[in-house]
């Protein structure tokens, strides 16, 4: 749920865009005001993100979590009650706080409590609910176009965009009910110092219950070592931040949220009613429909394989398919469009045309179709997945609102430029992004160390093997060799303030 509120602000206004109701009631045809009414989410989820960390580390991410909820809902409530511009910007500001805040600890949570085996396939649940957050949203406005009419009609009722800004409400309530009935992360628990708290969560997650169980003991042994490390160094969580061997990594992971919005999906989601108006395409809600539905469909794989064929493979092959795809549109749009007449008001909000091709805007949509693909499957769930693993627990939350504060900072600037893009620099657009891609793919097969099936606490051991990244780091994990020794009676392991003993 909390992912499903990132997928209903991406596709919250995509839908609406080609309505009557909208485009008159608040009289919006693209351009700045456009991009200020899309970004305004964006960025109070930037400000949500970067404060996130304090609530988290101070009430827990459980806690956060539900917290987002709440705003999440007063800001729908203003977006749905929007009697002009002003109120409907500040709507969608307060809800991307709360968007901003969720986007930030639900992928800490969920790694927080994942088997290192499953950790990629449950971190990448967050990105499957954006894509379904997206989906559902897009679908709700789809209907809701054809209200009075449908889209076209010039006298159609405000219910064609109150009706899906309302309707969000409702997974924001589920989430905040619905926290109640998990537990708290077992490593922020101990960094409260609730051992006895900490080890039966353990239990429960990964021994049946069972605290004697060896997989628990050998998790809570890694956990209070790493802890023990954390406090001896005495660094604050920000001091900590910006020691070298951390800054490196914060540096990383908001280099990684940066280009998972640079690489162009932006394009192909709040302004894929523009898109396709360029390539010359009828039918926009529906064709796009389809584009959702594959966002869906391709996250599954990740799901399913991100921890067998790794994180770093995934960004890597991710970014220079996404950048070939961006660069066939480019070709495409300049080979065979022309500038956009002015003959058709539905049509002013893009300055280039394709016209009377049905072949060239059918092989646009089907790379559209291509690229959202292939970030569903690759870049999608792997960037959430990455920032949330390779850092301490003392300093996890901070760093990862610093990498997602990053995401929103750039989803904001590209939901405010991209409808002025489409105006000034028409299909030349599509050769900035990928030539961000291909920046992407440069800085991945530089930087990016694979962390499959690694626990949490041996993400030092893999950034500071003093290996290149593209050699990699030995395979296995310590914590299945002392699982063993724990289940051999080799190690034995007591709660916190009672000597271990090794035999």
């Amino acid at each position: 749920m909390g992912g499903g509120l990132f997928g209903f602000d991406i596709s919250s206004m995509s839908g609406v865009l080609g309505t009557a109701a909208y485009t008159n009631y608040f009289n919006v045809h693209g351009g700045y005001r456009q991009g200020a009414i899309t970004g305004a989410m964006a960025g109070g989820s930037f400000f949500g993100t970067l404060a996130s960390s304090f609530i988290a580390d101070r009430m827990s991410r459980k806690r956060a979590i539900q917290i987002a909820a709440v705003i999440w809902t007063i800001g729908s409530v203003f977006q749905t009650a929007a009697n002009g511009i002003p109120l409907l910007v500040v709507g969608r500001a307060v809800a991307g706080v709360g968007a901003g805040i969720a986007s930030a600890m639900v992928p800490v949570y969920q790694a927080e409590i994942a088997p290192k085996e499953i950790r990629g396939r449950v971190v990448s649940l967050q990105q499957f609910a954006i894509t379904v957050g997206i989906l559902v949203q897009y679908l709700i406005q789809f209907g809701s176009s054809f209200v009075d009419g449908g889209p076209h009609n010039p006298h159609q009722s405000t219910l064609a965009f109150r009706i899906p800004w309302g309707v969000q409400i409702f997974p924001a309530m589920i989430l905040a009910v619905g926290m109640f009935f998990v537990p708290y992360s077992p490593r922020w628990l101990a960094g409260q110092d609730r051992w006895e708290e900490s080890i039966r969560v353990l239990a429960n997650l990964h021994g049946n219950g069972d605290i004697n169980h060896p997989k628990v003991l050998a998790q809570y042994r890694e956990i209070e070592e790493a802890m023990t490390f954390e406090r001896e160094a005495g660094d604050s969580a920000f001091k900590a931040l910006t020691q070298p061997r951390m800054l490196s990594r914060v540096i990383l992971t908001v280099s990684i949220q940066m280009w998972s919005q640079l690489c162009g999906v932006n394009v192909m989601m709040y302004y894929i009613v523009y898109m396709m108006q360029s390539a010359g395409v009828n039918n926009i809600l529906l064709i796009s429909s389809i584009q959702y539905i594959l966002n869906v469909a391709f996250t599954l794989p990740a799901i399913l394989f991100l921890d067998t064929w790794g994180r770093r493979p995934s960004l890597l092959y991710g970014a220079l398919t996404m950048m070939s795809l961006l660069t066939v549109v480019a070709a495409l749009s300049a080979a065979y469009g022309t500038p956009n007449p002015r003959t058709d008001p539905s049509l002013d909000a893009i300055s280039w045309i394709i016209k009377d091709n049905p072949q060239i805007s059918r092989a646009i949509v089907a790379c559209s179709y291509l690229f959202v693909s292939t970030f569903a499957v690759t870049w999608g769930p792997t960037s959430w997945t990455y920032a949330s693993e390779i850092f301490p627990t003392g300093i996890r939350a901070k760093a990862v609102s610093l990498a997602t504060a990053s995401n929103w900072a750039w989803n904001c600037a590209l939901a405010f430029a991209v409808p002025t893009l489409f105006v000034k620099i028409n299909w030349k657009m599509y050769v900035v992004f990928a030539g961000f891609n291909a920046c992407a793919a440069a800085q991945v097969w530089l930087s990016v160390r694979e962390t499959k099936g690694k626990t949490l606490e041996e993400m030092e051991e893999v950034f500071e093997s003093g290996m290149p990244a593209w050699r990699g780091v030995s395979r296995g994990s310590r914590l299945d060799k002392l699982q063993r020794e724990i289940a051999e009676g080799v190690v034995k392991v007591g709660l916190r303030g009672q000597r271990y003993e090794e035999l």
